[in-house]
């Protein structure tokens, strides 16, 4: 049998948008994740994380610094009693990449890779599955993987003309996600 996932952008729908983020003591939860993540859990959904993180490519922080904030996010999440599958995140940048992150990925949303990789990895069902994303590029990538309802939050960004998007759903935050998809999963 084929898993189904909820497929989450990480900044602006885990975490606070900050720019750049990689230090934890900048790091703030999103209202509502914890209890939202542990609902999708519960219902049989794997918890995958799908992330650009061109401020690697652009030379601001590390891989390292990278996998320490997510060791560390990952732990709070454990301590709430919610197992994230794992995290993907691509490190390019097609035009501010530095060296060899300066290319367009098939892996940088909008691009499908890191979805088709968990689908591959994990036997996910990408037509049963979510996309969580508060960028329109987060959407593309559902969309361009086949991912059956994509969602929008605006907890985020100040996403601004919203009349263009392709999302399925358009939610202030992340903790509305359960209400406007009961019956749907």
């Amino acid at each position: 049998m084929k898993n189904k996932a909820l497929f989450l952008d990480r900044d602006g729908v885990i975490n606070k948008e900050k720019n750049y983020l990689f230090k934890i003591s900048e790091f703030e939860f999103i209202d509502g994740v914890f209890d939202i993540l542990r609902y999708f859990e519960s219902i049989g959904y794997l918890l995958i994380i799908v992330t650009n993180q061109s401020g690697i490519g652009r030379g601001y922080y590390t891989v390292k610094d990278f996998l320490i904030l997510s060791n560390w996010m990952l732990q709070q999440f454990k301590e709430e009693g919610i197992n994230i599958t794992k995290v993907y995140y691509s490190p390019f940048h097609p035009h501010f990449g530095i060296n060899n992150y300066k290319k367009d990925s098939f892996c940088r949303k909008p691009g499908p890779g890191m979805l088709i990789k968990a689908s591959s990895e994990f036997g996910v069902n990408l037509g049963d599955s979510i996309m969580v994303g508060d960028k329109e590029s987060d959407i593309e990538a559902g969309l361009n993987a086949g991912v059956g309802t994509t969602v929008l939050v605006r907890s985020g960004n100040n996403i601004g003309d919203i009349r263009g998007t392709r999302a399925n759903f358009i939610l202030p935050s992340i903790k509305e996600l359960k209400t406007v998809l009961t019956g749907r999963v």
